[in-house]
């Protein structure tokens, strides 16, 4: 197959860098690089690209949802049609954990149960956020439709498609001994009305937790970049990020990250690839 060279360079985003090959399609390459709390962090994760592009074209290819995938190209790198993105993260949780815990503590959202630590939701819940460069926020229905961002048509389609992405995805980490906590993808239109999927599938968008240490009312053991946020709010840093958002001020700088976690997190987001897959890296 040939190579498409990179072409015009657009952007970097927090793990990826997009070239614009025609009028049609981009280049997304997956980068090793690695972001928490939407910071990017000074360390780089081994083979973490490859992961994210090679599951993210595994899935694709098999969740049976129209995508923006045209092809791969080398290990790290996939060619994507052009799409107008959705300015929303559609969020789907099937866990009570990260900022829905905390959120549920705090009485900002209503659940039909008590909040306890990764309990399991009676049902997925779609739980969409803003999509920034700064701070995804959480954002609701109403004021997705209210703000222009989706129409009501076009919300329940979206939010239709994200719970089935969630299931069918939470069956094959179950058949593989995981358990799918939460999940965030993005959906655009290619020039028409129908909504692809989009962005990409992997360890950076979703929480996924070894079956059989599983136990509700405490963390979670995590295969995907959870430890990372875990070790950053142990050293303080988290604090100082909300505290310095807070204010208003400069985003504080990110420490590097300590040998045995960028080689743990590598292991494991290689893991997960041959988990979901059956196939090996």
């Amino acid at each position: 197959m040939e190579l498409i060279p990179p072409g015009k360079f657009l952007r970097s985003g927090k793990v990826k860098d997009i070239y614009e090959i025609d009028e049609g399609r981009l280049l997304f390459h997956f980068t090793d690089r690695v972001s928490a709390y939407d910071v990017v962090l000074p360390s780089t994760v081994p083979r973490k690209g490859e992961v994210l592009c090679k599951l993210g074209a595994y899935l694709f290819e098999n969740l049976g949802i129209p995508n923006h995938m045209v092809r791969l190209q080398g290990d790290d790198m996939m060619v994507v049609k052009k799409m107008d993105m959705i300015k929303v993260e559609c969020v789907v949780r099937g866990y009570l954990y990260g900022s829905l815990m905390e959120r549920a503590v705090r009485g900002e959202v209503s659940l039909p149960m008590e909040p306890v630590m990764a309990a399991k939701l009676p049902e997925p819940y779609f739980d969409p956020t803003t999509k920034s460069d700064v701070k995804d926020e959480p954002i609701s229905e109403a004021g997705i439709v209210d703000q222009g961002r989706m129409t009501v048509d076009e919300l329940a389609e979206v939010k239709r498609m994200s719970i089935e992405v969630y299931k069918h995805l939470n069956e094959r980490a179950a058949r593989a001994g995981f358990i799918l906590a939460d999940l965030k993808l993005e959906f655009g239109k290619d020039g028409g009305s129908s909504l692809l999927l989009g962005d990409s599938i992997g360890p950076d968008e979703f929480r996924l937790w070894p079956t059989e240490s599983y136990s509700p009312g405490k963390p979670q053991e995590s295969y995907d970049k959870q430890p990372i946020r875990d070790w950053l709010s142990s050293i303080g840093y988290k604090s100082k990020l909300d505290q310095a958002r807070k204010a208003g001020a400069p985003t504080p700088a990110p420490p590097t990250l300590p040998d045995w976690l960028v080689k743990e997190t590598s292991r494991r987001y290689a893991a997960v690839y041959q988990s979901l897959t059956g196939k090996a890296l």
